[in-house]
């Protein structure tokens, strides 16, 4: 059995965790796996959209904790294994951020601990409706702050701290209120709706996509005056393409564009 399986729909890279046993645990085989689809995605220039599912009951569980006990029975109590682990995962997550394309989390079931934080991390999230999210691991005497990292730049401060502090979960329409998810959907309707946005995402000027992606996180860690700066030099680049051109006429005379990117 695949344990991470890529269904690519022209433009669009599906990408399941199948793990179902394990509720789709971060496990060390999971995290290489994502890994390295997501590295071989990033050089695939016909791929414009990548959408991350979870197999069975749930989306992702966070880290796999049958594993993490056996990492102690090293000589050192697993501190080498956990600082390996937890720098694997950190990798990855920064891999979904600096990916060239846009990743879409579909969770469903519950997105607890990393698995959150996988939630977090993706550009956009449609969730089915009654999902439960949580930042748990202090209900086990493990403060979630590798998953902070993530959460903590989508939701609020305050609401963020509650979650890592009280082990207490979210349902759909409190993760909509605080930003965490764009919507919610029936169950049933969740991969159509992963779908339609991955679509209208795909269905625009790639290169555009891309630059835009980049930008985006790199301005957030700017102040204002150096955000301004650095987004007027991506625009002014940005308008200097042969394709824009293309796109605004195509626009004033009503027409479809002709645009010569992928």
């Amino acid at each position: 059995m695949t344990i991470l399986e890529r269904q690519d729909d022209g433009a669009i890279a599906r990408l399941t965790m199948n793990q179902p046993e394990k509720l789709n645990a971060l496990s060390d085989g999971m995290l290489e796996a994502l890994q390295t689809a997501l590295d071989d995605i990033a050089e695939d220039n016909s791929i414009r959209v990548v959408t991350l599912a979870g197999e069975g009951k749930a989306f992702c569980a966070g880290h796999d904790l049958k594993e993490m006990t056996q990492g102690r029975q090293a000589e050192d109590g697993g501190k080498a294994y956990f600082a390996d682990l937890f720098a694997r995962c950190s990798k990855l997550m920064r891999t979904i951020r600096d990916l060239p394309q846009p990743v879409i989390a579909l969770p469903h079931g519950i997105a607890t601990a990393a698995g959150c934080q996988l939630v977090a991390t993706c550009d956009l999230a449609v969730a089915a409706t009654g999902t439960r999210f949580g930042v748990n691991g202090v209900n086990i005497g493990l403060f979630c702050s590798t998953p902070m990292v993530a959460l903590s730049r989508n939701i609020p401060r305050k609401q963020a701290f509650e979650m890592l502090t009280t082990g207490e979960f979210i349902e759909t329409d409190r993760a909509i209120e605080l930003g965490l998810i764009n919507r919610a959907v029936p169950h049933d309707a969740l991969r159509a709706a992963g779908d339609d946005l991955a679509h209208t995402i795909a269905a625009k000027l790639g290169a555009a996509v891309k630059i835009g992606k980049q930008a985006f996180y790199k301005q957030l860690e700017m102040g204002l005056d150096d955000a301004y700066a650095f987004t007027g030099d991506v625009m002014v680049e940005n308008m200097m393409w042969r394709d824009t051109e293309e796109g605004i006429s195509a626009f004033i005379e009503k027409r479809t564009p002709e645009w010569s990117q992928d």
